[in-house]
């Protein structure tokens, strides 16, 4: 099979590096630097399964810049580009999504899409129908090319070539006939009757359930499989995921497409909530001086609960649960709730409960240990340890960074110190929202959250 993926991110990565375990995989990238990466072998995100496979394991995967070489012959093509939420429009901003839909519809109209980016509950079936009419005229002229290239080929191998000037005047007249088809199709789908399947773009949903850091190791022991249509093409594309696995029991689940946008958002918004409930556990405990690590580890042993996921940290953060708890609010506009809007807050309040425990101890310095919000993670985008540095520096006190990711010299105007014997020297508070054995030397200047050592 022929697979190409728009995105080398976490998700677009992991995918191609388990896909092409077995099939033909093109990965496309808009990144130069990436692409040179991956065709060394090297992984340009931190995963460990991902640079073990790029390095060790015989795979048929190539990256490209080229978006012709990348869709052209491609049987599914999955979408694996960012959607940042857009706090001005609530809502994800999904334009590279349709950028790539419009790239493949103008090269390959006739590839399956597949859309592993997050978006909102509705959007596929939306943007099947924007762009129904496109599909169908592009449909159109690229299966007549290429039935008129198939038959060309097969009279030159022949050895019919005297006969290609008649087929040519014959082709011609297939090409009118085929354009006055197309003309009343695309005449006929601008109306609203989009009831037939064949009229509208090959495009399916599947969420990804990744860790930053983890994602193949994910993907090769996935907990689920969801494809958002009942269809042989979505049992295909099921497969293929199943086959690249190192586990043949993984649950599969074939759903309606809106169905499978809303599992996904429900699940982050589910795991957000766990995350926001221990954290408040755990901001009760340190108001009233209780020791939170015996209530957590109490609470846990229900097995209804488990003592799984419950460890407390500055919030929840990373590129997915905040913004898929806001986008999933957004969706709620015209339903009464009041679950979902109380774990966006969460968040906000742990932060400045955080904030607040810092500034009474009237620092002069406070030194942020690591912006990533996990180990193994190279990521530190919406890292909740953020929005707790931007209330510490609101109070006017000074606030310095050690991250070793970063190259830069300042990070929002606060000063990246290199020298971790200097940053633990000048900072007066060391905030960490996990202890590591690089700072335990100075645990008494440390404050974090963290009882369990995990994430």
């Amino acid at each position: 099979m022929k697979v190409a993926i728009a995105g080398t991110g976490y998700v677009g990565l992991s995918l191609a590096v388990l896909l092409a375990q077995k099939n033909e995989v093109v990965a496309l990238d808009i990144n130069a630097q990436k692409v040179e990466l991956i065709n060394a072998g090297k992984s340009p995100i931190s995963d460990a399964e991902i640079s073990d496979f790029l390095a060790n394991k015989k795979l048929n995967l190539t990256a490209t810049l080229d978006k012709q070489l990348a869709y052209q012959y491609a049987d599914f093509i999955i979408i694996a580009t960012p959607t940042d939420y857009d706090p001005e429009t609530n809502y994800f901003n999904t334009q590279s999504v349709e950028a790539v839909i419009e790239d493949v519809l103008s090269i390959n109209p006739d590839a399956t899409m597949v859309i592993k980016s997050t978006v909102p509950v509705g959007y596929t079936e939306s943007v099947k129908r924007k762009y129904a009419s496109r599909y169908l005229e592009n449909s159109l002229t690229h299966q007549t090319q290429k039935k008129r290239r198939l038959k060309l080929e097969a009279v030159v191998s022949a050895g019919q070539r005297h006969d290609l000037e008649k087929i040519s005047i014959g082709n011609r007249l297939w090409q009118s006939a085929t354009q006055l088809h197309q003309n009343l199709c695309v005449a006929d789908i601008k109306g609203d009757e989009l009831s037939e399947s064949d009229s509208l773009p090959n495009i399916l949903f599947s969420p990804e359930f990744l860790r930053e850091g983890k994602a193949l190791h994910d993907n090769l022991y996935p907990s689920r499989i969801v494809v958002g249509e009942q269809s042989q093409r979505a049992r295909i594309f099921a497969q293929l995921l199943v086959e690249g696995s190192k586990q043949a029991d993984t649950p599969v689940l074939y759903t309606d497409t809106t169905e499978a946008e809303a599992i996904k958002l429900f699940s982050n918004t589910y795991l957000a909530m766990r995350v926001a409930y221990f954290n408040e556990l755990d901001s009760y405990a340190e108001t009233h001086g209780l020791d939170s690590r015996q209530i957590i580890e109490g609470v846990g042993l229900d097995p209804r609960i488990g003592s799984h996921y419950n460890n407390p940290s500055f919030g929840y953060g990373g590129y997915c649960l905040p913004k898929d708890t806001r986008q999933l609010l957004a969706n709620y506009q015209n339903v009464p709730n009041n679950l979902i809007r109380a774990i966006v807050d969460a968040n906000t309040t742990r932060k400045e409960f955080i904030a607040d425990s810092i500034i009474r101890r009237n620092p002069k310095v406070v030194g942020i240990y690591r912006l990533v919000m996990k180990s193994g993670s190279d990521n530190f985008r919406a890292s909740a340890i953020q929005g707790v540095m931007k209330r510490i520096k609101a109070k006017g006190i000074e606030v310095i960074v050690y991250e070793p990711v970063l190259e830069e010299e300042t990070f929002f105007r606060s000063a990246v110190v290199k020298d971790l014997g200097e940053f633990k020297a000048r900072a007066d508070v060391i905030l960490a929202n996990r202890l590591t054995d690089e700072i335990i030397d100075i645990e008494g200047k440390v404050y974090t959250r963290d009882l369990f050592g995990q994430d």
